[in-house]
């Protein structure tokens, strides 16, 4: 546990720069995705994360496919030794043990684990933690400098907060399968799951700001992450309640409702997406295209005019476009510094020079497996230039790191951790 008198002797990384989050010890007690992201990405910055599944059931990604194992990836767990693929992205950096927090035993051992944290974090569904007395209150009076952090799906307060949530109902409350699509198809959902993706990356904001203040305060506080909220915070920017009043469809596709053109357009040997953000962007692209006609049209050189006429705009730029390889479309526009780029598939993704060279595309690694590559995950998204910050691609088998937090840390004994495990507590 960190505080105002820790002295930060802890080993830098790996590339010689010291973590950031080195000293701050995190209980997390989530599953799934949103808790889960959160985590990794505070493990990524140092912080010593110990993920805590109960004994029978565990981690639920553990067991969940598709699975990578000796026989490579599969929707069936041929092997014992295949591993759900969720849980190698997802636990990367992480130590594991497993407690019963239903059983009095295994609620008094939290509480020592709590007195030793600087931050919980949970997914519960709302009224969980304090049927099992492991809710804000509880805890904060064991260790008022906790930093305890409760992901749902609609947050902790409101008419809703009881309901129970995955990405695709998070999208569909907030709006966001209503405004995905083209406007003659259905509402969709997007390719990811955004919604746990935007919450665990709140909820990683909103635990570094609660550790700033606390050097301020000395005392932790609750952080109530909504996904709902925080997926909405980011749709909010379009004025999406005004569309109906300009005439648009709430669904424009790949479309905007600021620029014109903003679109992806079919060229010779695929697709890519262009857009001319300001006026001097459309100016340059109607030169490039050969359009000077279209300098002197009142209604070509007004945006309001484009953005109602998106049809009209499209066409002139797909023409164009569709006579051209992409390369050469996209050197082009490079040259004239016009936002563009090509429509890249997943594989096309993987081989990505610039996502190479960021390092952002790692492989897992099975701990059965330890010098086989498997399945890629996403390298740490943030550099920092006085700090390390890296994804550890050592994953935890369950429990494995009992004896460590329970002998070690909580300096409870051989024979005290043994009755634990006889009793199903751990």
């Amino acid at each position: 546990m960190i505080s105002e008198k820790t002295t930060y002797s802890v080993a830098s990384g790996a590339g010689g720069k010291p973590p950031i989050l080195r000293g701050v010890r995190v209980l997390d007690l989530s599953r799934f995705l949103s808790g889960p992201q959160a985590t990794l990405f505070l493990a990524g910055m140092g912080a010593e994360v110990i993920k805590i599944d109960e004994p029978r059931g565990g981690d639920p990604t553990f067991t969940a496919p598709p699975f990578f194992g000796p026989r490579g990836v599969a929707f069936d767990r041929r092997t014992s030794e295949d591993l759900g693929i969720a849980y190698l992205k997802r636990t990367r950096g992480k130590k594991s043990i497993s407690l019963d927090l239903k059983k009095p035993e295994g609620h008094k051992v939290l509480l020592k684990l709590v007195r030793e944290a600087d931050v919980l974090v949970e997914n519960f569904k709302v009224g969980v933690t304090t049927r099992l007395k492991i809710d804000y209150d509880t805890l904060r009076a064991v260790n008022p400098k906790l930093i305890y952090c409760s992901i749902t799906g609609y947050g902790a307060t409101g008419p809703e907060r009881h309901r129970k949530a995955f990405d695709l109902m998070v999208q569909a409350a907030t709006g966001m399968m209503s405004i995905t699509g083209n406007p003659a198809g259905e509402p969709s959902k997007t390719g990811a799951s955004l919604s746990d993706g935007i919450a665990g990356t709140f909820a990683m904001a909103g635990i570094l700001a609660a550790l700033y203040q606390r050097h301020e305060t000395g005392l932790g506080q609750f952080i109530d992450v909504s996904m709902a909220d925080c997926l909405l915070s980011l749709i909010f920017d379009e004025p999406f309640e005004c569309y109906g009043e300009l005439g648009l469809d709430h669904r424009q596709g790949n479309r905007i409702a600021r620029f014109s053109p903003f679109n992806t357009y079919r060229a010779l040997d695929g697709a890519v997406a262009i857009g001319a953000g300001t006026t001097a962007d459309w100016t340059k692209l109607l030169e490039i295209m050969g359009c000077q006609d279209l300098l002197s049209s009142v209604e070509f050189m007004n945006p309001g005019w484009r953005i109602e006429n998106n049809e009209k705009v499209d066409e002139v730029v797909g023409r164009w476009a569709a006579n051209m390889p992409i390369d050469e479309i996209i050197g082009r526009l490079d040259a004239a510094d016009i936002t563009c780029g090509p429509i890249r598939t997943i594989d096309d993704v993987v081989s990505w020079d610039q996502l190479r060279v960021r390092d952002m595309l790692q492989p897992v690694r099975n701990p059965h497996l330890p010098s086989a590559a498997g399945p890629l995950a996403a390298g740490f998204p943030l550099k920092f230039s006085e700090a390390e910050a890296v994804h550890d691609p050592r994953v935890p088998m369950p429990r494995e790191h009992n004896a460590e937090i329970y002998e070690g840390l909580l300096k409870l004994s051989k024979q005290e951790v043994a009755d634990l495990g006889k009793g199903g507590i751990v």
